[in-house]
Order: structure tokens, then C-alpha cells, then sequence
């Protein structure tokens, strides 16, 4: 049996999803046995049935291009650049980090290569949940491939880094209230996550409320929800500067240092802007800014060459735009996101118009699943979910058109398996 990753991904379908183990999980967490059954009749394109296999060695390759940039990010000569084309409001650097960001790969012959950075990164705990009820029919497989989080309480690492990003910024003063933030919150894919995020605060002593940012006021010194002072927002909103008008009491508090936001305009302006990735790429901008030599191998051989959209390369990028893919700096989730060999005449001239970076083309990998007794191939990007450049959870999200969209029978989010050092051929 051809135990390799690309084999597997192949033709594996011997390690699938136990849902039943996976709901039993849920509905005890949140207290509600109806919760997997709605979970399952509202997103049934969520969750995948089977894993993805990567090498051993790209897993800490890419681990190694993670520490790297938040390495470099450190560099005075990056913040200067990546706060000078950054809104007010990141300007202020408040201490917090920023929680779950999210790295996410193409994994090629080539290796792996980071397509973007994303601050509030969804799916991390629904992952958890899902890399644990994981079953394994071949023993082979099992002697090979540990699993993915091997008993490793998930929930509490992550709950650990929302402590690290509060004393980062208030010291040993008590965490004892968080607000969930996001715009109509019931309404967004993912609510069920909230939910998640929202026990697992309780189950910890934290008083823990999901609310729009409507429902905040900044008074006294002080984020209050109601009648509940908050001490730290988990901002899942995708206003990164919280420039909008329903954002204002969050603002406000956020930059009177009332209240810890976490991740907050300063980690977007720092990693999520994808004008970052052009300053990455660039060789001579990093031997300027003194980066050493291994710091920069890493980066040149793991991010896929990224320059701005400019009026004065318009013909040069149109010429080649094959071979590229144009994505807005201040973007997220794919939206108005382009393949080049995709884009009319039409679709170019508003990207010359709205602050597009493009990037060198990485064709995503594939993963075959059976869906109604059909084989079906899906491609598949690798997310690294981190903490202070450290690695918490690694995911994959399958699908099939242009961008990662939740709405492909047998795609959604996947557990990562890589295989034990020397065992796989």
C-alpha cells in the first residue's frame, strides 16, 4: 500500500469522520442535544469526511516561514512601512497581539507557500472538535499517521492565548468578562463557533455574551454590553479599522485603552495587510532592513512573489496576468479576488482602481472524496492557526470553484494528519 501523502490524498478514503462521536462532543460542550442536528440541517457543507495528508516536512516548513515573518514583523524598519500605509486607527499599539491568526497554504511540489494572513481566523475550535472525532479503519494508515491533535486539549491552548493576549495588556489583573463581537451574529456562517467560544469562556469562569457591536456603549471608562462591563472583545468583525459608524463605541474604547480587543487594527495593519506580502517578497527592502540571510531564504522560497497593482505596471501585469492573482490589500475570505487567466477588461480596470496586490500564481492542490457514490476532486488550502508565531492547530479547508466557500457537497473543513518521520515512502 502506497502510504504517501499525494497517494492518499489520492485514493484514501479508509479515515473518515465519526459524526456521531462529533455531535456527542458538540451538544456536551454547549449544553443543547439539538445543537449537531441544526448544526448539521444549517451547514451541511461545514465539515468534510475525510482528512488531509501532507509530509511531515512541510508541516515544519511551514511552521519555520510562520516564525520567520512574525520574526521580521518585529524589525523596526517593518513596522515603520507597515504603519505607514496603515488607517488611524492602527496606529495605536495596545499591547494585545492578537489571537487565532491564520496562516494559509498551497502545499505544490514546490513545498509549501503562503497565499495570505488572516487576523480573526474562523474555524479553529469547529476544528478541534472535528480533529478529534476522526476514526481509522486501516491499521496501516494508523501506525503511520499519529493523528492530529493526539488527546492534546485544543480548547485550552486556545483559551490560554486569549489570557497571554489579556495580560499582554492589563498584567495580572483578572479576565472576568468577554463579549463575542460581530455584525448581526446570528446571521453569520460560523455563529455556530460563537457559540462554541462562548461556553468554553463559561465553562472558565468568564462571564461570556455574543453581541452585535450595536449593543455596546463606551461610558465611564469602560465597554459595557448592557448591564456587563466587558473586559476583552473577541473581534470577529471584518471592519478592520473599525472606521464604520455601528463601531464607534468599540473604537472609542479600544483606543482609550478601555478595553483589551483582541485581534485588533494594529495585528491587521502588522500581518493581514497584504501589502505586507509585497515588502516580504522584496529582496533588496529585506537586505535593507538588516533581515538575515535565513530569515530571508525562507521567505523568498515560501511566499509566492507579490507586487502592487500600479498604473505604471498596468501593461506589464495585464501582459502576464496567466500567471498571476490579484486580491484587494485590505481583503479577506477571497472576496473580489481574481485569477488572472479569469479577469475581463472590465474586472481589470477596477482593480487598476482599487488597491490590488498580485500575486505569483500557486495552483492549490487536490483531495479526492465520494460524494453520492461519485469520486470527486476538491482542491484544498492548509491553514495554520497560531499564537505569537507559534503553531496551535493546523486545518484544511476543501472546495471546488475560486475561493474557499463552504458550499461544495463533500468540502468544508479537514483535519491534517502528517506522517511520522520515516515511516512514509
Amino acid at each position: 500500500m502506497n502510504l504517501s501523502p499525494d497517494s492518499l490524498n489520492a485514493d484514501c478514503a479508509c479515515i473518515s469522520l465519526d459524526r456521531p462521536a462529533l455531535g456527542r462532543a458538540l451538544e456536551f460542550e454547549v449544553g443543547d442535544a439539538e445543537f449537531s442536528r441544526r448544526l448539521a440541517e444549517t451547514h451541511p457543507t461545514l465539515i468534510s469526511s475525510l482528512p488531509v495528508f501532507i509530509r511531515a516536512e512541510h508541516a515544519t516548513r511551514m511552521a519555520q516561514i510562520i516564525e520567520a515573518i512574525e520574526a521580521i514583523a518585529k524589525l523596526p524598519a517593518y513596522r515603520q512601512a507597515a504603519l505607514e500605509s496603515a488607517p488611524a486607527a492602527a496606529q495605536f499599539e495596545p499591547g494585545a497581539i492578537g489571537v487565532l491568526m491564520g496562516y494559509d497554504f498551497h502545499v505544490g511540489p514546490g513545498g509549501p507557500k503562503l497565499i495570505e494572513i488572516n487576523t480573526n481566523a474562523g474555524g479553529a475550535l469547529i476544528n478541534a472538535f472535528v480533529a478529534r472525532a476522526q476514526k481509522v479503519c486501516c491499521p496501516a494508515i494508523e501506525r503511520v499517521f499519529p493523528g492530529p491533535v493526539e488527546r492534546q486539549d485544543i480548547g485550552a491552548t486556545f483559551l490560554e492565548s486569549f489570557r497571554q493576549d489579556w495580560r499582554r495588556q492589563r498584567g495580572d489583573a483578572p479576565l472576568t468578562a468577554v463579549a463575542i463581537v460581530d455584525t448581526d451574529p446570528q446571521a453569520q456562517y460560523l455563529y455556530p463557533e460563537f457559540v462554541l467560544f462562548e461556553r468554553l469562556f463559561r465553562r472558565h469562569g468568564m462571564a461570556s455574551i455574543i453581541a452585535p457591536p450595536q449593543a455596546l456603549e463606551h461610558r465611564g471608562g469602560r465597554l459595557w454590553c448592557g448591564s456587563q462591563a466587558i473586559d476583552l472583545v473577541y473581534n470577529r468583525l471584518t471592519d478592520f479599522s473599525l472606521d464604520e459608524p455601528a463601531h464607534a463605541a468599540l473604537r472609542t474604547a479600544y483606543l482609550s485603552d478601555d478595553v483589551v480587543v483582541t485581534p485588533n487594527p494594529w495585528s491587521h495593519a502588522m500581518f493581514a495587510d497584504k501589502r505586507n506580502l509585497v515588502r516580504l517578497t522584496d529582496v533588496e527592502t529585506l537586505e535593507r532592513w538588516g533581515v538575515v540571510e535565513k530569515l530571508r531564504t525562507l521567505v523568498r522560497n515560501g511566499i509566492p512573489k507579490t507586487v502592487l497593482v500600479v498604473p505604471g505596471r498596468a501593461e506589464e501585469l495585464w501582459t502576464m496576468r496567466s500567471r498571476l492573482f490579484f486580491k484587494p490589500a485590505a481583503g479577506f475570505g477571497g472576496r473580489a479576488a481574481y485569477r488572472g487567466d479569469k479577469i475581463t477588461r472590465r474586472v481589470w480596470q477596477s482593480i487598476l482602481e482599487g488597491g490590488y496586490v498580485a500575486q505569483d500564481l500557486v495552483p492549490p492542490s487536490g483531495r479526492t472524496v465520494i460524494v453520492d457514490g461519485r469520486r470527486e476532486v476538491m482542491k484544498l488550502d492548509i491553514r495554520n492557526y497560531t499564537y505569537d508565531g507559534k503553531v496551535q492547530l493546523v486545518a484544511a479547508r476543501l472546495y471546488q470553484g475560486q475561493t474557499t466557500n463552504f458550499r461544495t457537497p463533500g468540502g468544508g473543513f479537514a483535519p491534517v494528519v502528517w506522517q511520522r518521520a520515516g515511516d512514509c515512502r
